[in-house]
């Protein structure tokens, strides 16, 4: 069959040469000629409106301000926020209250807590009950003042000063109403948030007119944040004119009178659904429509009522997402037999991504075989382990599913009993989650009761689910920085380009951070009339201190023969206070603004200590320069420092040396609270020979409940350099350091090129 022939393309001409003269219009400055040589009559008239339609638009076009700094004016650096979110002024969708009192707080609202919390970014009861006790996991306002109209009142007050300017949508209930979270959650995002919006279940006031209609506080009302702004100067007229037993109806008359806003069921197509709940009545056999589409269930009698509404709910939601996930599976494979790879393309499960196909045997990713007592991928490289905790429960999750799956699919012709897993497979595919690959031995069972032994293999797949960002205590970037570096005799030399670039890093920005040399002598240096190999140490840290004024460059003297990494840190630790944010660092580490702000914000105090792995780049007598081209034939050039400068000519290749931990970020109390556990638990001589096999990655992995951050650092990047290995240090620590030092030397590429040609040498 042969392909049609191109289409013939369009007839250059008039046309042509004024949609290009349109276009040079279009671009250039002032009115557009065009909109007014074509517009129709009334032309000022149509003017007038489109300037109406763009000043209503405003609030939706982005604008530039140009970036102006007077050079009469010191630079004062601009402390940036953690979250752009912050930088731009975005909000939250939704806030939820939940007015409480002193009888129910300890019941019904733990049990409303328990139910909806994890659904909401905040979650708050006001309480008219002063000094309460706040129930663990919630956060409890006391005003002081039971009286219902008063605790409305400031509720509202207390929202509007600590939340009006981080909120959408407020949402306010009472712990005796159940709240079908995801559903409220979705209905808050499909509201605008630009209106005045007063929306619940409507009420007409007694012997007022159909106007005049208030929000049920049972089931809940939402409140928009423009309504909320609004509605804060009048708070105390209202509190003194109006008088009401229902805080409900002391709110809806405020704002009818204030500002003539009444409460509404239905807007923008979004209807608020509620279910009034009958008394004794079993949540388990409401079938109705009102009731299986509410957002809220009111009057909750007590707390496991609360806890049976969820579950039931729960149960709904969980039929409904089943209901969704088997009709879209259903259009996938309709769908798939037009697409060019047919039946073919189809993945399996069906909507989850297919499995992670590898460019290189370097990709490939491996199976993890387990039996059901044992696993064969040990972290220590054990060739078996015991299959405990996590990983056991886990296996025995899998092999459940896999059995429930089979008798689900057979039933009632078959029935499977599980009498063993002979074979378990497993592995963790980044695109889909984790994979199984189970053969079972199973006793199948007939409906006549005919029993008969088989073995089969089965397939699973635990799919990712969504991505949740995980609670974290907030950390500020204006954190000072105290750097320790320890210095060897050998590595004095290396230290003066060390104290250049702090001064060109740290000291020229005048970034917020210190430095405290640590000058290590052996027995026989440095002695009584022996000269001082630190000696021009000293004079290059006083010349910057000189060099730029108020600048504090520290040193302290120790000698020892075998220096420990702990033993260094401990002289360091009694000379700072409990709360200075150590960043412990090698002569050859190369620290600038961008790592010291991630030293602050990864080095959480009573949470979280950060060790990052730096870039060493390899022998560049093994690992030349090439030019960006390449010579011809030369294949991929070997991996660059993340942070190389082009100007600099190609850099040397490298990788990240996972072997070293020798630079690490943490608080001194952390430090001090793991060195005390470890005498803790390793008294005498026991605690002497584990010094010597620990560094400080160690002492927090080991002996502390800290989190422990480990990971790539693109800013740090060392040259090449053969550490020094110390023999009298631990054989792991020694090994450590050796293998770091031949990992360091080259590639594979590079280290088989470097053998061939020394073979070939050898052979002429």
């Amino acid at each position: 069959a042969q392909s049609p022939a191109p289409p013939s393309p369009p007839p250059t001409g008039p046309g042509t040469g004024l949609s290009l003269l349109r276009v040079s219009w279009i671009q250039g400055e002032g009115e557009d000629p065009c909109v007014e040589a074509v517009g129709e009559p009334g032309g000022p008239q149509n003017s007038d409106s489109r300037s109406q339609l763009d000043q209503s638009d405003e609030d939706f076009k982005p604008r530039i301000v140009p970036y102006y700094r007077d050079p009469n004016k010191p630079y004062k650096k601009v402390l940036r926020t953690r979250y752009i979110q912050t930088e731009l002024g975005s909000r939250e969708r939704l806030l939820v209250a939940v007015l409480t009192s002193r009888a129910t707080l300890s019941t019904l609202a733990v049990a409303v807590n328990r139910t909806v919390a994890h659904h909401f970014p905040r979650l708050l009861y006001f309480t008219g009950q002063r000094g309460a006790r706040a129930p663990a996991g919630m956060q409890v306002v006391s005003h002081g003042d039971e009286r219902p109209a008063w605790l409305m009142s400031e509720t509202l007050r207390h929202l509007h000063t600590h939340f009006g300017a981080d909120y959408d949508w407020f949402f306010i209930m009472q712990d005796d109403t159940y709240v079908q979270a995801p559903r409220l959650a979705a209905l808050a995002g499909h509201l605008s948030i630009n209106q005045d919006l007063y929306l619940g279940r409507a009420e007409e006031f007694i012997g007022a007119g159909e106007q005049a209609r208030y929000c049920h506080g049972g089931f809940g009302y939402l409140l928009s944040r423009s309504l909320l702004l609004r509605l804060r100067p009048h708070l105390d007229g209202c509190r003194g004119d109006i008088l009401s037993a229902r805080p409900d109806e002391w709110l809806g008359r405020c704002l009818i009178d204030s500002l003539g806003i009444g409460c509404v069921s239905q807007h923008q197509g979004q209807q608020y659904r509620s279910f009034e709940l009958a008394k004794n009545r079993d949540p388990e056999k409401e079938g109705s429509s009102a009731f299986l589409s509410a957002f809220a269930v009111h009057p909750v009698s007590e707390g496991t009522l609360m806890y049976r509404l969820h579950k039931r709910f729960s149960a709904l939601e969980l039929e409904r997402a089943y209901s969704e996930i088997e009709q879209l599976q259903a259009q996938i494979r309709n769908l798939t037999v037009l697409t060019p790879e047919g039946e073919a393309g189809l993945s399996w499960p069906v909507g989850l991504p297919a499995p992670f196909t590898p460019r290189s045997r370097f990709e490939v990713l491996g199976w993890d075989y387990f039996t059901e007592q044992h696993t064969f991928s040990c972290a220590d490289g054990a060739p078996k382990c015991p299959l405990q905790g996590a990983s056991r429960a886990d296996v025995g999750d899998a092999v459940e599913t896999a059995l429930e799956q089979l008798n689900r699919r057979y039933q009632p012709r078959l029935r499977f009993q599980k009498q063993q897993l002979l074979n378990g497979y497993r592995r963790f595919d980044p695109a889909r989650g984790m994979e199984y690959t189970l053969d079972l031995l199973l006793e199948c069972v007939t409906q006549r009761g005919h029993r008969r032994a088989l073995a089969r293999r089965v397939s699973l797949l635990r799919p990712l689910s969504r991505v949740e960002i995980l609670p974290m205590p907030y950390v500020t970037e204006a954190t000072r920085v105290q750097l320790v570096l320890p210095l060897l005799v050998a590595e004095a030399a290396a230290a003066l380009a060390f104290l250049e670039t702090f001064a060109a890093s740290v000291l020229e920005p005048r970034e917020h951070a210190l430095l405290t040399l640590l000058l290590v002598y052996g027995p026989r240096e440095g002695g009584r009339g022996a000269p001082d190999p630190f000696l021009g140490v000293k004079a290059s840290a006083a010349e910057l201190e000189r060099r730029y004024p108020g600048t504090r460059l520290a040193w302290l003297a120790v000698r020892a023969e075998a220096p420990s990494q702990v033993r260094l840190m401990d002289v360091v630790s009694k000379k700072h206070p409990v709360d200075t944010l150590f960043f412990l660092t090698t002569v050859w580490t190369r620290p600038g603004p961008e790592v010291l702000n991630r030293c602050r914000m990864n080095a959480i105090s009573g949470w979280q200590a950060f060790f990052p792995v730096h870039f060493q780049e390899f022998n560049p007598a093994l690992s030349p320069q090439r030019s960006p081209a390449g010579p011809p034939g030369a294949g991929p050039d070997p991996p660059s420092p993340p942070g190389a400068d082009p100007s600099r000519g190609a850099p040397v290749g490298g990788r990240f040396d996972r072997q070293s931990s020798a630079e690490g970020c943490f608080y001194n109390a952390d430090y001090l609270a793991a060195r005390a556990r470890l005498a803790g638990e390793l008294a005498g001589q026991e605690e002497e020979e584990a010094l010597e096999g620990l560094e400080v990655m160690d002492v927090f992995l080991r002996f502390s409940g800290l989190h422990l951050f480990r990971a790539v650092e693109p800013g740090l990047v060392q040259k090449f350099s053969l550490r020094d290995c110390n023999p009298r240090l631990s054989e792991e620590l020694y090994h450590r350091c050796r293998l770091s030092n031949l990992e360091g030397l080259g590639g594979r590429a590079q280290l088989a090129m470097a053998l061939f040609e020394q073979e070939q040498a050898n052979s002429t």
